[in-house]
């Protein structure tokens, strides 16, 4: 697990929360049948993370390089409505994004794995970069997850952030009765 104490007054600012698909919602493998239709796995986990940061207030969006059916599906059913595909350039996306939301750099934190995510990463408040993600996207990073891309590390990042903004007990409170 992220130390919470490690960066929790820039956790303390997060609103926004922008995660790529590839390598980080899912492992980075895409898998196409002899007719072309799309499959992706996504963790349940990091699904239900994603609606734990929700219910606390921080809205989560997608920038991906991809374009996929699959990512609208899966962003429908989570309720993520800032969905950004086909993004060849993140940065016009998060720039766009913020803007769109009226928050400054320092309220986003941002989860990528690869070399396009380094120019957000940098952008962002908060940068964390998957266990599995490239050496020097890992180097980037503020944090990097104990978990690979599809494998749980979205939730271990919004447990991250929830713990170290004392938001954690708002939004789990009732499991723990």
């Amino acid at each position: 697990m992220l130390n919470p104490e490690l960066y929790k007054a820039r956790a303390e600012k997060i609103k926004l929360l922008i995660l790529d698909v590839d390598g980080v919602l899912t492992g980075g493998q895409i898998i196409l049948d002899n007719v072309a239709n799309e499959y992706k796995s996504f963790n349940v986990r990091d699904g239900h993370g994603i609606k734990l940061a929700q219910r606390a207030g921080i809205t989560v969006a997608i920038i991906t390089g991809r374009e996929s059916r699959v990512v609208e599906v899966r962003a429908a059913e989570l309720g993520i409505t800032e969905v950004y595909q086909h993004s060849l350039n993140k940065v016009d996306a998060y720039t766009d994004l913020v803007g769109k939301l009226g928050i400054t750099g320092e309220e986003v934190a941002y989860v990528g794995d690869d070399i396009v995510d380094i120019p957000v990463m940098r952008k962002a408040g908060l940068s964390f970069a998957v266990a599995d993600a490239e050496p020097y996207v890992r180097a980037a990073a503020d944090m990097v997850t104990e978990r690979g891309g599809g494998k749980g590390a979205v939730r271990e990042v919004i447990d991250y952030i929830l713990m170290a903004s004392s938001r954690w007990d708002m939004v789990t409170g009732k499991y723990f009765v």
